[in-house]
């Protein structure tokens, strides 16, 4: 649920001023950037707090972002719904599509948190 998050987080803050759940997701999501060498990483949490993570895909005959792997995965493996999702990325926005994804397995209010390739969060905004 969303009482995991502590705050609503702005440009530039440290993924410090988020919940250890929530500081959890941005790491793992780094991690799978750093060990995948991708563009992107992601992590989403579940409503039992079961966590999955991905990188970009991009196959000839299939290219994913980061975090629609990552809740394709949650998908795949039974998940309900979401509580949280976090992306690590360079771009300076989440995409629309990302968004959408996010928004049909945890609802309009699930926060995504984005944040630089160091774990600095950049923004907090809500799925919907």
């Amino acid at each position: 649920m969303l009482g995991r998050m502590t705050q609503s987080t702005g440009a530039g803050q440290e993924a410090a001023g988020l919940g250890p759940e929530d500081r959890k997701i941005v790491t793992l999501a780094r991690s799978a950037r750093a060990r995948n060498g991708v563009p992107e990483g992601a992590a989403v949490r579940d409503e039992t707090g079961r966590t999955y993570v991905a990188g970009t895909v991009a196959l000839d005959s299939l290219r994913l972002s980061a975090l629609r792997t990552a809740v394709a995965m949650a998908v795949a493996s039974g998940a309900a719904s979401l509580e949280a999702a976090a992306v690590v990325s360079a771009a300076g926005a989440v995409a629309a599509e990302d968004l959408a994804a996010v928004r049909d397995l945890g609802g309009a209010a699930t926060p995504v948190i984005l944040a630089a390739a160091d774990g600095t969060v950049r923004t907090v905004v809500a799925a919907g």
